[in-house]
């Protein structure tokens, strides 16, 4: 039976770990009797235990680089060739940089379409379906396909992925096509950022226009660093100029799940709700008792943040 195929990507020379959460969406379509789970990596062939350990039944490599951002031509050949060899009917990648270029150019050249963003997946009736955010976060879609090939981009955090089991292996292939490319990628400039990332803090403290002042993200920020998470930003501070656009938390911004997130100032846009909904404890600190975000809280703090962020960060710091 057909299978599915996931895009991998690497990040530092290792297996990104949004990849394997992509093997946990196709080892999931598999139960459903979507067939084997295949994996695409640039690289050497270094790249695919990591790969078999979550889940993957075999791996195709492709030339290195060939799947970096901003090279979505190249790669299609890759890809293209890769599901072609796996016999696969389902193409799963990111919703990154490159899923967001490759994905539309593999669905053009299989004459058949590709749903962006996907919350989550499933086979219905031997077809795959999906879900995705519409209306700005506030309402849902299920999607299908005509075409006989059916790609998505699965949304970061929307899975997690399965425990490694070094006890998997499987087949090594190396894939030498390439597509022709016509973007020149001239540099490249990653944003700066210490400590944790966002998309992995299990902490994360979070502020809003409602800080009314931008010198208030080093307030945020004392307090993420002294729980050991990470800082971020509504898309209205971040349109503001408060914060840098890297740690906007929200639709059209990071989607973060952490164990604990702390809302400051913030109201509770459904584009902000969409990006930590999957938080698994939520602390709202907000003057408004009606305020979407203090609804959804597990805690709920209605003050003046400015009474009750300093109070709690003298209150964590005496614990030491």
């Amino acid at each position: 039976m057909p299978g599915t195929l996931i895009i991998a990507e690497t990040a530092d020379g290792a297996v990104a770990p949004l990849s394997f959460e992509l093997l946990a969406a196709a080892r999931a379509l598999a139960d459903e009797g979507a067939g084997s789970v295949s994996a695409l990596v640039a690289g050497d062939e270094s790249l695919a235990q990591p790969l078999f350990e979550h889940g993957a039944d075999a791996v195709y490599l492709a030339p290195a680089g060939s799947l970096d951002p901003g090279y979505a031509e190249t790669g299609a050949g890759a890809a293209l060739a890769a599901r072609e060899a796996a016999d696969a009917d389902i193409v799963l990648m990111g919703q990154t940089s490159v899923g967001r270029d490759l994905g539309p150019l593999m669905a053009f050249r299989l004459n058949t379409a590709v749903a962006m963003e996907c919350l989550s997946l499933a086979i219905d009736g031997g077809r795959l379906r999906a879900v995705r955010s519409c209306y700005g976060g506030n309402a849902n879609a299920e999607v299908t396909w005509r075409g006989d090939v059916q790609i998505a981009t699965l949304k970061p955090k929307a899975l997690d992925p399965l425990p490694a089991d070094a006890s998997r292996s499987g087949s090594v292939t190396s894939i030498d096509a390439t597509g022709e490319q016509r973007v020149r990628v001239i540099s490249t400039e990653a944003a700066e950022s210490t400590g944790v990332r966002l998309e992995d803090a299990e902490v994360v403290v979070s502020g809003g226009r409602g800080l009314g002042d931008p010198s208030a993200f080093e307030m945020m920020e004392e307090l993420s660093q002294l729980l050991g998470g990470a800082t971020g930003a509504s898309r209205a501070a971040c349109d503001l100029g408060w914060y840098p656009p890297s740690q906007q938390v929200g639709l059209t911004g990071k989607t973060v799940t952490p164990n604990l997130y702390i809302a400051v100032a913030i109201s509770g846009a459904s584009q902000h709700m969409a990006g930590m909904a999957g938080s698994k404890n939520i602390v709202a600190v907000n003057r408004d008792p009606d305020a979407n975000m203090v609804q959804v809280s597990r805690f709920a703090v209605v003050e003046d943040y400015k009474k009750v962020v300093p109070a709690l960060i003298e209150a964590i710091k005496a614990l030491d």
